[in-house]
């Protein structure tokens, strides 16, 4: 039924949202995380893997192979915030990601395990922040004063 409905509402990622990013492979972090869906506001556990500047989700561990697709993806240099969200979904250990268009919902499993994913998709998202290209860096100690 639930793959019914992504097909329906087009929910499946393209998979140039993730072209050139092996997620199988030595991810910079990945582990379990409780989604809560766009549409239908229903919360649902899945694997997550933070890879190469994308945050990608399969339904569970064994569904992360060479030749799969993720259940969904969100390029973190599109990410404006990454910060606690337990007041807002009354949930302990929740967080919310958001972007120009939509925030999205997780809950870890511990204290712990929130702390650590706000800080590696923080981290993530200074690496592939588009405000500062390699062009437009400047090397200030080498500035004559």
């Amino acid at each position: 039924m639930e793959n019914l409905w992504r097909a329906a509402t087009r929910q499946d990622p393209n998979p140039e949202d993730y072209k050139g990013v092996d997620f199988w492979t030595n991810p910079e972090r990945a582990g379990w995380l409780t989604k809560q869906g766009d549409y239908i506001k229903t919360w649902r556990r899945r694997w997550f893997v933070l890879k190469r500047g994308k945050l990608l989700w399969f339904k569970d561990p064994g569904s992360v192979a060479r030749t799969s697709a993720p259940r969904g993806v969100v390029s973190v240099d599109l990410c404006l915030t990454i910060k606690g969200a337990e007041d807002i979904v009354k949930k302990a250990f929740a967080f919310e990601l958001s972007t120009r268009d939509s925030t999205l919902y997780f809950v870890a499993d511990t204290e712990k395990d929130r702390e650590d994913w706000i800080n590696s998709i923080g981290r993530s998202i200074v690496q592939h922040s588009r405000s500062v290209t390699d062009s437009e860096v400047v090397d200030y100690d080498s500035k004559t004063r």
